[in-house]
């Protein structure tokens, strides 16, 4: 007989101390809980934890130790239409677990709670056949790590450059990296990953969800799996897919050396996070662990009708963050992956739905004020997904001090003047760090995360390549994925021969990097986009975890990803392109210029007129580096050279008139995105010049004493 001792209800989850193990899981309105050990023969051996204090059951078990799997059976009511749906024949995850030791395996047993008869009232009646075959294990871990000198890079947010991918896509085909390693956080460990990303210049990578997911059985009966992995279901377990050395806790070690590999690169490390629901699903979805836990705290339900949950994130249910423990086990998870794994921030997947109180978006709930009041989380990089499906729930620009948004309306702006179809003045507020949205409470610049595109949409390449969505892979018969892409496929849909679109693809692809580097604020790109990734124009590749999502390192574009590492080099030495204040037009530091000053081609000052033209796409732009208000860490001033834009997004070749000799008596390229081979300082223009920008394409002149 297993020797119990009563335990302790804090910390939450199983903690070894080197002689057992302690357990504690929160339940509100449970009337029993069983904690279930798993030996290698996968017997089971059931416990009774009898203590329970402040809606903690705990117990401690000696000689239970790191690699010990186990799970949980809650009792009490199977009452639906109340809430609650308790039902102990269903094996749990601990939602406090720290590692988690595979996915659900769904033909072994019925996951269900309910009997699945196919009705829509099918989850009001109880199923009691046992779920443990079925059920991946929460197993017991040793936390310690040597971290070694392993410090955070501690990147301004002003000096950020963030690459956003997928844990197993970057290295998945990737031939330099060892094939045992290829798709793990090993992988990513690699030298060669490392090198890679040291030598973009990138500072950040921003993973996608590496929680422990769990696939929707929809999605394994069609042989596919949720592979971007918003479907979370243990926030304190790196996702045991991704670890190459094992998964009873060695997926811990080996994200923690993920970190500490990255780090040793000046590469801080961003996690996507998914608080806003679970994998569990709707009424009809599958009892993994909250829902069985203790569903009437986890869950957001309808209030008037609370068998049904309040669903503001498209995927059947909304977690409940008014609630203090389901509060505190964000928190704990988001103090744990920065205490514990020394991640560097976050980025949250639809976090107006988090700042809901009740149905309003709330930018001063609860959520945000402990996070703010908070010495470990107010101190690491906040990123917000500002958005959400529910009514309400577009709130770009409306978080508070301290976070950055992913700034969709810049991402449209960019794409519309690209194709042509984008007003003036539109584009220069979104190229000028979007003061409109940021500026009137307090935050600066590096509150927009700027994006041409990202994991949920097109690719660069697609982008230029595709008109049209062509998601047929998915098997949605092509119905699934956003229409509203704002792409344009330069005269052809897909792949071509024709070198007049190839050459037109190519400048246009140089045309956004350029001006997603060259923009105020922070620089998000794409993982990928610097080789030319394509995704065969499937704009919502959610659930493919094969080619058409992993990257094709033999297939690299080697000049457009030379010309991505420039544009990256040409940012971290210029700090005109990274300004820690608005713009203002002004002259404020005495140089006799505005800080920033916008021409029409004819080299005169744009006029109302010019900047609300519907085809507003050829425009120029002075940055003066000697009107930088912003000091070094010395107290210095920061000075930097003076530059010129010149924009051309329409068909035609623009001619443009360069300012008068105050602007500057001369002018060497800098670079030209159609010609992109061309060496900075080959060409000089005297003041009032006239300089030629070929149709979709812009130059970047620097100023020369």
């Amino acid at each position: 007989m297993t020797e119990v001792w009563p335990g302790n209800p804090f910390p939450l989850g199983a903690v070894w101390d080197g002689r057992g193990t302690n357990f504690s899981l929160f339940s509100e309105n449970a009337e029993g809980v069983e904690l279930c050990l798993f030996d290698s023969d996968h017997e089971e051996t059931r416990i009774d934890v009898t203590g329970c204090t402040a809606h903690n059951w705990h117990c401690y078990v000696p000689g239970v130790g790191p690699g010990q799997r186990y799970g949980y059976r809650v009792h009490g009511a199977y009452d639906p239409s109340s809430g609650h749906r308790f039902n102990p024949h269903k094996l749990l995850i601990d939602p406090y677990a720290k590692a988690i030791d595979g996915p659900v395996r769904w033909d072994r047993a019925n996951v269900l709670p309910y009997v699945p008869t196919g009705e829509d009232d099918a989850d009001l009646e109880l199923d009691d056949e046992n779920s443990a075959p079925a059920m991946p294990k929460s197993v017991v871990v040793d936390q310690s790590f040597d971290w070694g000198g392993d410090r955070r890079p501690r990147i301004p947010w002003a000096d950020t450059v963030i690459y956003e991918t997928h844990v197993k896509g970057f290295t998945a085909r990737h031939p330099d990296v060892r094939e045992d390693l290829r798709g793990t956080y090993g992988g990513l460990a690699s030298e060669p990953a490392l090198d890679y990303l040291e030598q973009l210049g990138i500072t950040a990578v921003e993973l996608l969800p590496v929680h422990h997911i769990a696939d929707e059985h929809f999605l394994v009966e069609k042989g596919l799996t949720n592979y971007w992995g918003y479907s979370s279901i243990g926030y304190l377990a790196p996702h045991a897919l991704y670890s190459a050395t094992g998964h009873l806790g060695e997926q811990l070690r080996e994200f923690k050396g993920m970190v500490k590999a990255l780090h040793s690169r000046g590469i801080e490390v961003i996690l996507d996070v998914v608080y806003n629901h679970t994998a569990e699903g709707n009424h009809l979805g599958p009892m993994l662990a909250f829902k069985g836990v203790d569903n009437q705290s986890y869950y957001r339900l309808v209030p008037d009708d609370p068998r049904f949950y309040m669903d503001f994130t498209g995927t059947g249910n909304s977690l409940n963050p008014v609630h203090p423990s389901v509060l505190r086990l964000i928190m704990d998870s988001l103090r744990y992956f920065v205490s514990e794994c020394r991640v560097d921030g976050f980025r949250f997947d639809l976090a107006s739905a988090l700042a809901r109180e009740l149905y309003d978006v709330n930018r001063l709930s609860a959520f945000f004020d402990i996070i703010h009041q908070d010495p470990v989380l107010s101190q690491v990089k906040l990123i917000a997904e500002p958005w959400d499906v529910g009514e309400g729930g577009y709130q770009v620009g409306n978080f508070p001090v301290l976070w950055s948004e992913w700034n969709g309306i810049y991402r449209d702006s960019v794409r519309d003047m690209w194709r042509g179809e984008a007003r003036a003045a539109d584009f220069a507020s979104r190229f000028t760090g979007s003061a409109d949205l940021y500026g009137d409470d307090g935050r600066a610049p590096m509150a927009s995360i700027n994006f041409v595109t990202a994991h949920d949409g097109f690719t660069l390449t697609d982008l230029v390549s595709y008109n049209e969505k062509h998601n047929e892979a998915n098997l949605e018969d092509n119905r699934d994925g956003t229409d509203d892409n704002r792409s344009w496929n330069c005269g052809v849909e897909g792949p071509t021969d024709d070198p007049d679109v190839l050459a037109l693809r190519g400048r246009q692809r140089r045309n956004f990097l350029t001006t997603l580097l060259l923009s105020q604020g922070v620089p998000m790109l794409l993982g990928g986009d610097e080789i030319g990734r394509t995704q065969g124009g499937n704009n919502n590749a959610w659930c493919q975890d094969n080619e058409i999502s992993w990257y094709d390192w033999r297939a690299a574009d080697a000049e457009l990803l030379s010309f991505t590492r420039r544009l990256i080099g040409l940012r971290r030495r210029h700090p005109i392109f990274r300004r820690r204040s608005f713009l203002t037009g002004e002259e404020r530091q005495e140089s006799g210029l505005p800080d920033v000053w916008w021409f029409s081609p004819e080299g005169r000052r744009m006029t109302k007129r010019d900047w609300e033209r519907g085809d507003g796409h050829t425009l120029g732009v002075f940055l003066n580096g000697e009107e930088i208000p912003d000091l070094t860490e010395r107290g210095e001033r920061v000075r930097d050279d003076s530059f010129l834009l010149l924009f051309d997004a329409g068909p035609e070749d623009v001619t443009f008139t360069l300012p008068t000799a105050a602007f500057g008596d001369a002018w060497e390229l800098e670079l030209s995105t159609a010609d992109a081979g061309a060496a900075p300082g080959s060409v000089r223009w005297e003041a009032r010049s006239e300089v030629t920008v070929m149709s979709r394409s812009l130059v970047l002149l620097r100023r020369v004493e």
